[in-house]
């Protein structure tokens, strides 16, 4: 349903409640397909296992836009599209709207911001949710923003606010500076990362804020300045039904695959195309599948080049989620190569499928991959080296025995530690403790 719809339509009777009952929630996420990173993953998934508690979530988002399940159970989880002028849509991305796209000032704001070089989606998505909230005011019980930290979600929205903070964008902005070539590319990535400034300010002011790991909380306290008291840590993890071992599907030999949404420094995919040309020096069937869109340009495209492995990256994208499974289930290893994660998904979903996993020690990555040698194999972020051995233990000839007990171990860690229903469980929690503030403070 459109917002305009909603806001034009009957009101809603509030029949939510801040007690014990079900509550009523906005989540709103400025990106949410979960095709195209890891915050869309987390709203699919946590949408879902709120409906099953039993609560009411309707789900508030821009293009691309939220893809939410559907099934027993969900009855109470709808989508509510607010859009934007979706500037960098494909195939047209950074693209010119026509004089009769615009609406209102915020469009022209979008508009303006673009031209100039910035990203201005989490400062105008959060001025178009905070106009329709105020519209609706009395519907829900509770916002909960996933990493907008914009101004317009400052002052009264009609019900207290829990943000989730995945980790600091800031720690992406300085990856990106320490990697760029020229004082062009670092005034171009200074321009494009403006909104943290925004989003530092924000963050201060938040009385409740959500985040996945220890080390996205300590990163939150150190880059925007939150002070520790304010921030909760609820781990997200993997649809641990769907992400499941299957002796079925057979383990194609030399297999590596991994999940890169962006060919940008944090990812660290070109460190692994380095270890992938080392590593088929001794053995030729090694191969790397990357679940993401392939690059054109930029270091990855080059290495590839570089080291002469086209016929041994393959891209691919679209699948679905059986299809990513099997893909999964039929490696010999998955990897992590992150610089820097705030949790890692990709890490507890491939544990969960029971496949070997090569890890960085990069940001939260081990409070999710656990010990090296016991649930996977860590190296350290950025080296190519490492990595290439770490795959070449597990791809040799005499690697099927430590391969089946990683595999093993990693299924049983994410299934103690890391699944929906548990974070589900943790944010209602953390939505209570809000509202109670709320009703206390007034």
């Amino acid at each position: 349903m459109t917002a305009e719809a909603i806001e034009a339509g009957p009101r809603a009777h509030a029949v939510g409640s801040g007690g014990d009952g079900p509550l009523r929630i906005a989540l709103l996420t400025y990106k949410g397909n979960p095709f195209c990173g890891g915050q869309g993953v987390y709203v699919r998934h946590l949408s879902r296992e709120l409906a099953r508690l039993g609560h009411t979530v309707e789900v508030i988002g821009s293009q691309p836009y939220p893809v939410l399940d559907e099934g027993d159970g969900l009855d109470g989880l709808r989508l509510t599209e607010l859009p934007s002028l979706d500037l960098y849509r494909q195939p047209d991305p950074f693209r010119t709207p026509g004089r009769d796209e615009y609406r209102d000032w915020i469009d022209a704001l979008e508009v303006a911001t673009m031209w100039t070089g910035g990203f201005p989606e989490p400062l105008t998505f959060s001025l178009r949710a905070r106009r329709h909230l105020r519209a609706r005011r009395g519907d829900f019980d509770v916002v909960h923003d996933n990493q907008t930290l914009g101004y317009g979600l400052l002052g009264d929205l009609g019900a207290p606010l829990v943000t989730t903070v995945h980790h600091p964008i800031t720690v992406d902005r300085q990856l990106e500076l320490d990697a760029a070539r020229d004082w062009k590319r670092r005034a171009s990535v200074r321009r494009w990362y403006a909104f943290t400034r925004m989003q530092k300010r924000v963050a201060r002011r938040l009385p409740s804020v959500l985040t996945v790991s220890g080390s996205s909380r300590d990163e939150i306290v150190r880059d925007l300045g939150v002070r520790e008291e304010r921030i909760r840590v609820v781990h997200i993890g993997a649809d641990t039904d769907l992400w499941s071992p299957d002796p079925a599907v057979p383990e194609v030999p030399g297999r590596i695959v991994t999940t890169s949404s962006a060919d940008v420094p944090l990812k660290g995919l070109v460190h692994l195309v380095e270890a992938l040309a080392k590593l088929r020096t001794e053995n030729p069937d090694a191969h790397l599948v990357v679940v993401g869109k392939r690059a054109e340009d930029g270091p990855v495209a080059q290495a590839i080049e570089r080291y002469g492995l086209d016929g041994a990256v393959r891209f691919v994208k679209g699948v679905t989620d059986a299809e990513l499974v099997d893909l999964y289930r039929s490696a010999q290893a998955a990897c992590v190569p992150s610089l820097y994660e705030g949790f890692s998904l990709p890490a507890a979903e491939a544990m969960a499928t029971g496949t070997p996993l090569v890890a960085t020690t990069g940001g939260a990555i081990p409070e999710v991959a656990g010990a090296d040698g016991e649930t996977c194999l860590a190296v350290p972020p950025g080296d190519a080296g490492a990595l290439a051995a770490a795959l070449g233990r597990l791809l040799s000839a005499d690697g099927a025995e430590l391969r089946a007990r990683l595999g093993a171990a990693g299924r049983v860690r994410v299934l103690d530690r890391f699944t929906w229903a548990r974070a589900a469980e943790g944010t209602a929690a953390l939505y209570r403790e809000a509202i109670a503030a709320r009703g206390a403070g007034r």
